[in-house]
């Protein structure tokens, strides 16, 4: 299994590296009040990816807290958790 996932690990690297090859060209971002920033395709378009991540780990930053402070509540009340039983479905 280990070399499967290697396997793959290393065909979508070739592919993004081929990718990023063929982008190098330098495009212009025009934002507004005539702010312009030229740069290559594949920088803009990783540095898009990388702020979507961000904004995407920064979202569930909330829903991740507030489970863990759940989980250490439910801990610190010991086996009263346990005797809840399950939902009917």
């Amino acid at each position: 299994m280990r070399i499967v996932t290697w396997t793959i690990r290393l065909v979508v690297f070739l592919l993004l590296a081929a990718f990023a090859a063929k982008n190098v060209e330098p495009v212009a971002l025009r934002f507004y009040f005539d702010l312009v920033w030229t740069a290559p395709l594949i920088v803009i378009l990783l540095g898009f990816f990388a702020l979507g991540a961000l904004f995407g780990v920064l979202a569930l930053l909330g829903t991740l807290l507030r489970q863990r402070r759940d989980i250490s509540a439910l801990k610190r009340q010991g086996g009263a958790a346990q005797t809840v039983p399950p939902p009917p479905f």
